[in-house]
């Protein structure tokens, strides 16, 4: 630990698992009082108790609540957003309803905890937004990852725009692009693709693996590890990016 976020409070979505997990457990390792929410609160069990660590069950989808957290914790200094669902398929597979189920989730979700918090930061003249993008986004095209690339390349739009509106008034608000990160929703992933494909399981975490350059996954922790950059003052000179964790694969 060498409390690189000592003082600060994080406000981080998503945290149950994956990616928002190992960014919970890192800003706390480096000092921070972190608010850990998902909508499953069985997921958060293995934080509670964790020293500087506050779970809550939070829905991203619902704009109230969301409101409602930033009212009960109005010294937020790092917005950490993680929220995100990833659907398979072309435009020609993609629903209404899919459609509009993935922006709410991806992008609308961090609007609305965006809108909430920053308030509490421009009043402190501080703080970090770190939002979850991908390197199937606006940087790279991805097979069959239609409505999730589109909803991805928005948040980098978003996080820009942000960044620009807020870049004098001490709040900044950076993007990180992973590439294919282990978790469990990306096992998830694969066993319905391997289902509806017909290939094995072995071979569909062969494709995942093989359009790696490095040829192996990245970890949650490694994307964490660019989350407390950003969050630090370290970054303070750092806005409006989209930093790649991607091993290589937007080459």
């Amino acid at each position: 630990m060498s409390n690189r976020l000592q003082g600060k409070t994080a406000f981080v979505t998503a945290a149950g698992q994956g990616i928002g997990r190992a960014t919970a457990e890192a800003f706390a390792r480096e000092g921070a009082q972190v608010i850990a929410t998902d909508l499953n609160l069985d997921l958060l069990a293995g934080l509670k108790g964790q020293p500087g660590v506050t779970i809550e069950k939070l829905d991203a989808l619902d704009a109230t609540a969301i409101a409602d957290a930033a009212r009960r914790h109005p010294g937020v200094d790092i917005l950490f957003n993680a929220a995100g669902y990833v659907h398979h398929g072309t435009v020609l597979d993609c629903t209404e309803d899919q459609w509009d189920f993935a922006f709410n989730l991806n992008v609308r979700s961090m609007y609305r905890t965006i809108k909430a918090f920053v308030p509490g930061m421009l009043a402190r003249k501080n703080g970090s937004i770190v939002n979850i993008a991908s390197g199937a986004s606006s940087v790279k095209a991805a097979g069959n990852r239609f409505v999730y690339g589109a909803t991805k390349a928005a948040v980098i739009g978003l996080t820009k725009s942000v960044a620009l509106d807020f870049i004098k008034q001490g709040v900044r608000c950076n993007a990180i692009c992973p590439g294919t990160v282990e978790s469990p929703s990306l096992r998830e992933r694969m066993t319905a693709l391997s289902k509806s494909s017909g290939q094995s399981y072995e071979q569909v975490e062969a494709m995942f693996i093989g359009r790696q350059p490095m040829g192996r996954l990245g970890t949650a922790d490694e994307i964490a590890a660019m989350a407390v950059y950003l969050a630090s003052d370290e970054s303070r000179f750092t806005t409006g990016t989209t930093a790649l964790v991607d091993g290589g694969w937007s080459l």
